[in-house]
């Protein structure tokens, strides 16, 4: 993970955010997607293989694409313009979409076996691993920026 400084700024923020996340996601998922669909294919039935993984990836990347868009043409410009009553609503909707990401995360986890490469694997599956550690490394950078940092700006003191 790149160690960028993410401006202090909301809206700096926001812009931050749709180019260091929202377009890396873009561009890693489809990618990851057809990684695990071949290594499904080519070493179906081995042990370890992380069956079912392509087509999670796959509901990931609508899933995501679904989320940031919302984040990209409502709630980021409604903090661009400096926030505005009820902004805590689409927040909430944010949040709860991150702890659907995150549960996703746990089913990769899951099905790779907390990315453990099996013994012997093949370049493609260890491109896949590596890929997805990088991914889910940003998605939780991500996630925390928006949610300890972004969104607290926006909501009511509890």
């Amino acid at each position: 993970m790149k160690a960028d400084m993410p401006p202090k700024d909301p809206a700096a923020l926001t812009t931050f955010i749709e180019t260091r996340y929202h377009a890396v996601h873009r561009e890693q998922l489809p990618q990851l997607a057809t990684l695990a669909l071949k290594i499904e294919q080519v070493h179906a039935g081995a042990p370890d293989v992380p069956q079912g993984l392509g087509a999670l990836l796959q509901h990931m990347i609508g899933e995501l694409e679904v989320h940031m868009k919302k984040e990209e043409l409502i709630l980021f410009p409604a903090i661009r313009r400096g926030g505005m009553p009820g902004l805590e609503n689409p927040i909430a909707v944010m949040r709860a979409d991150h702890d659907d990401h995150q549960a996703e995360v746990a089913q990769i986890r899951a099905l790779t076996n907390d990315l453990t490469l099996p013994a012997g694997a093949c370049r493609t599956w260890t491109a896949l691993y590596e890929g997805l550690a990088v991914f889910l490394d940003d998605l939780d950078a991500h996630i925390r920026l928006e949610n300890e940092v972004l969104f607290p700006q926006f909501e009511p003191a509890a």
